[in-house]
């Protein structure tokens, strides 16, 4: 049987007081984009932290790929943090000379496709983006690997709705080919929910919420409409 891409079992991470992550067990399969939703302080962010190694649970069992979360997983881990920046001083194509030389599984040319795509010149210089030309930066060079996991926190942060729903449209075109699990966070749900194959809702550190997003579908509506209603 194939490991699961994420298993957490009563994992546990807390700062000073208030529990981050509290008792939270769950368990995703391999392949397919899984939509980790839920309000701001949810535990979102946490929760990708401790999948990629940043930050270590308190207690519980917790594994990526079967494997301990570390460095050595990492590198069949393709992470976009909230609010990551770029180094000022590149250009794009600087960008993606650096990710082909240093990022395991980058493809160049594929990164070249999506760049044009999302009108970002081989000239540009990150220090002269607005938020959200680096934002599609940021998320090409992650989705330009080719890796088993990738993880994008709030991906779509200052890029305006109508670049937002062209950048769905190219990811799903681009997922449909690829076999890897992908974990998104985003508060732009009704954009995103079309790149969905499951869902994780999360709130207070625990999941209140979870299964295939076309069975949620059925059974309560919209994801968009699932979410307004817990979280109202």
């Amino acid at each position: 049987m194939m490991e699961p891409a994420i298993y957490c079992e009563q994992v546990s991470k807390r700062y000073s007081n208030h529990y981050a992550i509290n008792e939270l067990t769950l368990s995703l399969p391999q392949g397919g984009v899984v939509g980790v939703l839920g309000p701001n302080g949810a535990g979102k962010s946490t929760f990708f932290r401790l999948l990629t190694g940043l930050t270590k649970p308190d207690s519980g069992k917790l594994t990526v790929l079967g494997k301990t979360p570390g460095w050595k997983v990492n590198q069949d881990i393709a992470y976009l943090p909230d609010r990551a920046r770029w180094y000022p001083e590149h250009t794009v194509s600087q960008a993606f000379k650096w990710a082909e030389r240093l990022l395991p599984g980058f493809h160049l040319e594929e990164a070249e496709k999506m760049a044009e795509f999302m009108k970002l010149a081989p000239t540009m210089r990150a220090s002269g983006m607005s938020r959200g030309q680096e934002a599609r930066l940021m998320l090409i060079l992650c989705m330009a690997r080719d890796v088993p996991l990738t993880i994008l926190d709030e991906p779509f942060s200052g890029i305006d709705a109508v670049s937002r729903e062209q950048i769905v449209a190219s990811l799903i075109d681009h997922l449909s080919e690829s076999n890897r699990t992908v974990l998104i966070s985003t508060h732009e749900v009704y954009e995103a929910e079309s790149l969905f194959d499951r869902v994780v809702m999360m709130q207070d550190g625990q999941v209140v919420l979870t299964g295939e997003a076309d069975a949620l579908r059925q059974q309560y509506g919209s994801i968009n409409s699932i979410q307004r209603n817990i979280y109202r």
